[in-house]
């Protein structure tokens, strides 16, 4: 006798329709919390997950000019870790001194559902795709042109800056500062490499 095959969390999770559970700002799609939450304790109702505070207790983490805030989602004993800058409407870093309590809830919830899209909820949102992939019919060509920042690397006009950044906070570590980066950029091996130069030298 044939035996079903059980579904992982992320085909489970991948294979739901989340469009018109998403609203457009500023070129930026965001699918709700509140939905992405509720769709994930109905198929998983001993899904939790985490806020991680920084060593004095506060929600979100700090470096000497911005901060972030770190969340995971724990799906059937695998849990889903994500790091997102608090930022302004605008997706620009906040800097530390003006960050308000509003901001690091937005960030909070934003970062949950980023999670969640690591699970497969909603991912293909983040992929800039229109349907999940349990519906299409046949492949889509991918377009040539992306709107998407992440995928095209640090900028030349930015990379100074960047690197000025590293250098004022090697105490964070290669891994941890190229997280905080790729919130807003894609971090290319070669990109990655100079970084690492950076945290190795002396100065």
């Amino acid at each position: 006798m044939a035996t079903t095959k059980k579904k992982s969390v992320f085909e489970t999770l991948n294979a739901v329709n989340v469009n018109g559970r998403t609203e457009t700002k500023n070129g930026l799609t965001y699918l709700s919390w509140a939905w992405a939450w509720a769709t994930a304790k109905e198929n998983y109702p001993e899904a939790t997950y985490t806020i991680y505070e920084d060593a004095d207790g506060v929600f979100y983490h700090r470096d000497h000019r911005s901060a972030w805030v770190k969340t995971g989602v724990t799906i059937e004993g695998i849990e889903h870790i994500e790091y997102l800058p608090v930022m302004d409407f605008r997706n620009n870093s906040i800097e530390l001194i003006k960050i308000m309590s509003t901001d690091v809830n937005k960030a909070i919830q934003r970062s949950l559902t980023k999670a969640l899209a690591r699970h497969g909820l909603g991912l293909y949102v983040y992929a800039g795709e229109d349907i999940p992939s349990s519906e299409k019919e046949q492949p889509k060509v991918e377009p040539k042109k992306t709107t998407k920042v992440e995928v095209q690397g640090i900028p030349d006009d930015k990379m100074m800056d960047m690197l000025r950044y590293v250098a004022e906070n090697k105490e964070l570590g290669l891994k941890r500062l190229v997280a905080n980066i790729e919130q807003k950029y894609h971090v290319t091996k070669t990109q990655e490499g100079e970084i690492a130069k950076v945290l190795k030298s002396k100065k």
